[in-house]
């Protein structure tokens, strides 16, 4: 039994490794360690975290495991605990994964925007959605460029490559290259993460009304729109 065990570790990190070096080599490495991410020139910063699977001059930002890095919207654990509930707080600050097929938007396409749970920021849309039979929604690319960054995530199996806020760097899912066409990407998010707003729908007003006096007013007027 036990070899039996080492050879099936054996034989998935021969294959979820090189599929990491693979999509990692497609991603741009990110700052220094503990650089603000927010003071980022606006224009660096909004051609950045994306894959180049268009063949385009974006580059995206990755971010190394190991490297601690300060984002615009920098809250202690505490202030955490009294915006988000328990789940949402394991799965964005802890990093925690929902079980496959439990969570409540893997079967959801209604057109509309996915916001994150934890900045309030927009991240997919409906129609960058698909059924991939993972169990978690799953979509082909964000919403903008500047919406998610990528984090090196070797704490199970080897490495892989993790989907992040851009603005809290709050854990959203994984990004995967065994998705179709455009992109050839799957985004597998948790539910969790994500608050749903359809089309016809104002995005809920606590996802960001609180935010002034909190953030600077640079980061609050991208959260809060126009």
């Amino acid at each position: 039994m036990k070899r039996k065990k080492i050879a099936i570790a054996v034989l998935i990190s021969s294959i979820v490794i090189p599929s990491a070096i693979w999509l990692g080599s497609r991603l741009a490495y990110g700052q220094g360690v503990g650089e603000d991410l927010g003071s980022l020139d606006p224009v660096e910063q909004s051609s950045g975290p994306v894959p180049q699977y268009t063949g385009g001059e974006e580059s995206s930002i990755l971010l190394q495991e190991s490297e601690e890095y300060v984002f615009p919207i920098d809250l202690t654990d505490e202030q955490w605990r009294e915006r988000l509930s328990e789940g949402q707080f394991q799965t964005l600050r802890r990093h925690s994964t929902e079980r496959a097929f439990t969570g409540k938007y893997d079967g959801v396409f209604e057109e509309g925007v996915y916001y994150s749970a934890a900045s309030g920021q927009p991240l997919f849309r409906s129609e960058d959605k698909y059924d991939s039979n993972t169990g978690w929604p799953s979509y082909t690319r964000p919403i903008s460029a500047d919406a998610v960054y990528y984090r090196i995530d070797s704490s199970l199996f080897g490495t892989r490559i993790e989907v992040i806020d851009s603005l809290s760097g709050s854990h959203l899912g994984h990004v995967f290259e065994d998705g179709p066409k455009p992109t050839g990407l799957r985004y597998c998010i948790n539910s969790i993460a994500m608050v749903f707003v359809p089309y016809s729908d104002d995005p809920p007003d606590n996802l960001y009304d609180d935010w002034e006096g909190i953030v600077d007013d640079e980061v609050f007027e991208r959260v809060s729109g126009p």
